[in-house]
């Protein structure tokens, strides 16, 4: 069966959005990081909103790895409304997502990823479709803005694997 895959970028204290410059540059650890996280995935979901920032900026993007993953990677788009652009490997998710994802996971297969999509995430997360966490915290705490983790109730995961970044930012793996 395939794991589901969150992947996600967050201060200190949890803030998983906002705007400024709060991330600490970690230069290629971070590149080489992700570039294994996206190794094994073969999808990704992705909200509505994501979507359709992403899609007027990674299609015309040089920034690899990413850019040719998440243009070549079969994406999962959940939202009831049209998509206003078209990005090639696009499919809408029209149905219950929790349905869709689940039914998703027993398709042959590598991981299936979430990139950014807080909303998305937390109700993958609330519903327990989350298999595996990637989490890079940067050493900054930022006091507000948008939480991945809030209000999903108590949730045990296993650390498996921890990386230290030059200049304080862990790299994170955690497993159901």
């Amino acid at each position: 069966m395939r794991k589901v895959v969150l992947y996600h970028l967050m201060s200190l204290d949890g803030i998983a959005y906002e705007d400024g410059d709060w991330f600490v540059d970690e230069g290629t650890r971070l590149v080489d990081y992700l570039g294994r996280v996206i190794a094994a995935q073969d999808a990704v979901l992705l909200g509505r909103g994501t979507y359709e920032y992403w899609v007027g900026h990674w299609p015309a993007s040089d920034f690899q790895p990413f850019a040719d993953f998440i243009n070549g990677t079969r994406k999962h788009v959940v939202t009831s409304s049209a998509l206003s652009r078209e990005w090639t490997n696009s499919t809408r998710v029209t149905t219950d997502v929790h349905d869709y994802v689940t039914a998703l996971k027993q398709e042959p297969g590598r991981d299936i990823g979430i990139h950014g999509s807080i909303e998305l995430a937390r109700s993958l997360l609330r519903a327990r479709l989350v298999d595996e966490l990637r989490l890079v915290v940067a050493p900054s705490v930022v006091g507000q803005g948008r939480r991945v983790f809030e209000g999903d109730g108590v949730q045990s995961w296993k650390l498996s694997e921890v990386e230290r970044g030059k200049n304080g930012t862990l790299f994170l793996d955690y497993g159901r």
